[in-house]
């Protein structure tokens, strides 16, 4: 079995993350930004001295492809450079970085592989300056319409057309990621599961399917110090009842479903007003869509009127459970099982671009453990030898799925 070179994949790690470093030790890499143009290049100047051809699409996204002994479709490494603010230094940097050791071991060991190995950088995967997230393999999967990514703007109104060309990583539309013969994305897990039961390694068999909901009480605003509680339409009372009924109703379904509550607004917002309406998002998470079924027929089911308030809900997106290919994640848990390392067998909770590119790219993801389940926060940390580790699984399931027949799942897109 092969391993990596942990002292070089420590290095590179800590080259990086001081590519837009925050006062805490975490990153500020957003999307297109300085930072994310310094960080671009310098992947870009590692892979060309290894030989690799780096190439841009028309949507920014990089690729450094090692040629193969044979004109085969490539087995494709990667993940994104870019960041939230204040992010951690190993979330989706860590799944480009350990692509690039896992190519510097194969060459290390002078091992030729009949299909070429190519890293991908996929633009805006976080959404953090431009939504939304997973920008990049939204418009290569068919998921995103271009015209409308390209118009998309961040908070101070540049569109993102206009950092790509700022940016000179705005590439040939003729150069995207189309088909290969697999696709292999490590992550740090971004939760506590992995590190709860004391494993090394996630082996991701999918993406959970999802729903979001905004759901809004209408009440009545007037003055709060004059308005007798048995005369009010308080609408933030009426919420407070709305979410005590959904929370104990959630908690009759399976236990593996998650749901938040993560965004709330009262209007007009003013200590001394009765509020006339509070909106608040109930996001939920599960893989069997049955499941997510009955938790919109819960919303659906909430009482029209309460406390002299009028309910109503919008759904704002949901998703299929995303399954990856079993002959990829198959090949990620034998490799593991023959390094002597402990796994899971997991769903991921959060989205990651595997999930749109399984739909066309035969795909898994390895997961690696977060130490408290902290993620998209300064203090997220996973130790280099758990970074070492996935590294390992990574080139030996490269090498193993260089060697696998395995269907393709190319459609039009």
């Amino acid at each position: 079995m092969l391993k990596t070179n942990r002292e070089r994949l420590k290095q590179t790690i800590e080259l990086f993350s001081q590519i837009g470093a925050t006062e805490n030790n975490g990153v500020t890499r957003l999307s297109l930004s300085s930072e994310d143009i310094v960080a671009r290049n310098k992947l870009k100047e590692i892979c060309e001295q290894l030989g690799m051809t780096v190439t841009v699409d028309d949507m920014g996204t990089m690729y450094a492809t090692l040629p193969g002994k044979s004109d085969y479709l490539p087995i494709v490494m990667g993940s994104h450079l870019d960041s939230v603010i204040k992010g951690g230094r190993f979330d989706g940097v860590l799944g480009v970085l350990t692509a690039l050791e896992a190519v510097q071991t194969i060459l290390d060991e002078k091992i030729e592989l009949n299909h070429p190995l190519t890293i991908v950088n996929f633009t805006n995967e976080e959404g953090a300056r431009f939504e939304p997230s997973l920008m990049a393999s939204g418009v290569l999967s068919g998921k995103f319409e271009k015209e409308k990514m390209l118009a998309s703007t961040d908070p101070e109104g540049v569109t993102f057309e206009q950092a790509l060309k700022q940016s000179g990583y705005e590439g040939d539309i003729a150069h995207r990621l189309t088909d290969a013969h697999a696709y292999l994305e490590l992550h740090i897990e971004q939760g506590p599961v992995l590190e709860h039961y004391k494993k090394d390694i996630g082996v991701v068999e999918g993406v959970l399917g999802m729903v979001c909901y905004d759901i809004s009480l209408t009440g009545e605003s007037n003055h709060a110090g004059t308005t007798p509680i048995s005369m009010r339409k308080d609408s933030m009372f009426a919420a407070m009842h709305i979410i005590s009924i959904l929370q104990n109703k959630l908690k009759q379904l399976p236990d593996d479903l998650v749901y938040t509550i993560g965004r709330i607004n009262a209007y007009p917002n003013i200590h001394t007003v009765i509020p006339n309406n509070v909106t608040f998002s109930l996001e939920s998470r599960h893989q069997d869509p049955a499941v997510i079924q009955q938790v919109e027929q819960i919303i659906f089911d909430l009482p029209k009127e309460i406390e002299n308030c009028q309910l109503s809900y919008t759904k704002l997106w949901s998703r299929d459970t995303v399954y990856f290919a079993s002959e990829v994640v198959n090949v990620v848990a034998a490799s593991t099982d023959e390094l002597g390392y402990s796994s899971h067998s997991m769903f991921s909770g959060a989205g990651h671009d595997a999930q749109f590119i399984a739909g066309y790219i035969p795909s898994t993801m390895i997961f690696v453990p977060s130490a408290k389940g902290y993620s998209h926060r300064e203090d997220e940390y996973t130790t280099f030898e758990e970074c070492s580790k996935g590294a390992d699984v990574l080139v030996n399931a490269v090498v193993k799925v260089a060697n696998l027949k395995i269907p393709s799942r190319k459609t039009t897109v």
